[in-house]
């Protein structure tokens, strides 16, 4: 068995991970990079892998930075399956078009930006700028996905097998294990995905995997520790009424997918216990409405408590204050409200989508707060935004951030170091090896030490283009 690490292999994005084993070529996760536009382009559009070799690929679950470059295998020509759970599959369905329509869009609004400027004779170095992949690309892309429960094992040739746990992250979010058998020998190796937290609110804890040899585990909060959930809801009471009372809008740039549907169900919960002032809420995101529909299909993900509200007759997804908006003309006018409210929108880093048209339009009034519920990645507006820049470029122009901007990590999908120790814990009896991925240096580093002081196992940080094999 052999691996070779090409995405979130030092960063946060662009989850892709090549194996061989088995008699077979196939990859795990096949995501988007995001962070400096030039070597965003670059990364995204040089796939690392000859798409037309690869004879199957396996999705850990739908976020973009793990699903989002899939229509760009279909554009260079690959025809296999895309295995992952159902829900997964659903989500990929409204994901992966609107991500094809929002590459689309972006590159009209810049090229008219672009014809703009050389009217006027502005200079510019950016020639005409080409969608990654079209529409068309993600139609080619979606009858390729195969969905597979969790706990069914499924073989992809005659000496290796896979089979997925929930991971706990978001809807439909899967651990991978692997195991090839050959000359009598058995190797096992899991690939986390993204691991979840326990008590998060709709979905279901992660789950605890079977034996091990080896593990690619995520590291994203591997230096870091959470906040507990009842002051996520203390803070996020807190950070709308205070917003409220001097006037302002609540600007959310949420993944549309998980973090919009946990963020709608907390707002809910506070504004039945009156804890918060009773302002509109907007999700203003096509995809975040069709995903909200696919969360709505999959109850069997659901953990307790999300379940009772069903049991109550009540929707989790759907309150009196809350609207869904869809239509580009509505979106707009959200720019106009000269009265308190929140609006959650997509894209959750800030690098593409509707968000960036509501930050541009709010980020210079004091009034307002940027209300940031998880991890950004190094180079994102969404991290120069955290890192309270008195400047930050929103489509390529200089604008003052001037709005309070308020962190909720803790509303994060992604464990902690405390809770990666714990998820890997059972595992290392049998485990040889550990391989982080998907995390800065800043956050792989520590885990790896940890790993080491307290199980004796060897954790190394994955380099992008590094091969391993695996024995």
């Amino acid at each position: 068995m052999k691996i070779t690490f090409w995405g979130a292999a030092g960063t946060v994005t662009g989850s892709l991970h090549e194996v061989r084993a088995g008699g077979v070529h196939f990859i795990l996760d096949c995501g988007l990079y995001q962070g400096r536009r030039k070597e965003t382009r670059e990364r995204n559009l040089n796939l690392p892998v000859k798409a037309s070799s690869l004879d199957a690929v396996l999705l850990s679950h739908a976020h973009i930075d793990h699903s989002g470059n899939l229509p760009s295998l279909a554009k260079f020509g690959y025809q296999g399956p895309v295995y992952s759970t159902p829900a997964t599959v659903d989500l990929c369905g409204a994901m992966l078009r609107d991500s094809a329509y929002i590459q689309e869009k972006d590159a009209e609004f810049l090229n008219k930006r672009l014809h703009r400027r050389k009217k006027l004779e502005a200079p510019d170095n950016n020639g005409l700028v080409e969608p990654l992949y079209t529409l068309e690309d993600a139609e080619r892309l979606l009858p390729l996905l195969r969905p597979v429960s969790y706990h069914t094992p499924t073989a992809l040739s005659g000496e290796l097998t896979f089979e997925t746990f929930d991971a706990g992250h978001m809807l439909g979010s899967s651990a991978i294990v692997l195991r090839e058998r050959r000359k009598g020998r058995e190797i096992r190796l899991a690939f986390s995905g993204d691991v979840g937290r326990k008590g998060l609110p709709i979905i279901r804890d992660p789950e605890t995997l079977p034996p091990v040899d080896y593990l690619i585990m995520e590291s994203t909060y591997g230096g870091r520790l959470h906040e507990p959930e009842e002051a996520v809801k203390e803070k996020l009471a807190a950070v709308i009424t205070r917003t409220s009372e001097r006037g302002g809008k609540l600007i959310v740039p949420a993944f549309a997918v998980g973090r919009t549907q946990q963020l709608v169900l907390l707002v809910h919960e506070l504004t039945r216990e009156n804890r918060i002032p009773r302002i509109p809420i907007y999700v203003d995101s096509p995809l975040a409405v069709d995903a909200t529909e696919v969360f709505r299909k999959h109850p069997e993900c659901y953990d307790r408590e999300a379940q009772e509200h069903l049991d109550n007759n009540r929707d989790p997804f759907g309150f009196r204050a809350l609207r869904y908006v869809r239509d580009v003309a509505e979106s707009k006018a959200l720019n106009d409200l000269r009265y308190p409210a929140m609006i959650i929108s997509a894209s959750g880093m800030c690098e593409a989508g509707r968000i960036l048209h509501h930050l541009r339009n709010n980020v210079e009034d004091p009034r307002n707060t940027i209300l940031i519920p998880g991890f950004q990645a190094e180079h994102t507006l969404g991290r120069k935004i955290v890192e309270r820049r008195a400047e930050v470029p929103i489509f390529g122009e200089p604008m003052r951030l001037r709005a309070e901007v308020v962190r909720l990590n803790a509303l994060s999908g992604h464990a902690d170091q405390q809770e990666l120790l714990r998820w890997m814990k059972p595992l290392v009896p049998h485990l040889k090896k550990v391989f982080l991925v998907h995390g800065e240096p800043a956050q792989s580093n520590p885990l790896a030490e940890a790993i080491h002081a307290l199980f004796g196992v060897s954790a190394v940080v994955a380099q992008r283009g590094e091969s391993v094999s695996l024995s």
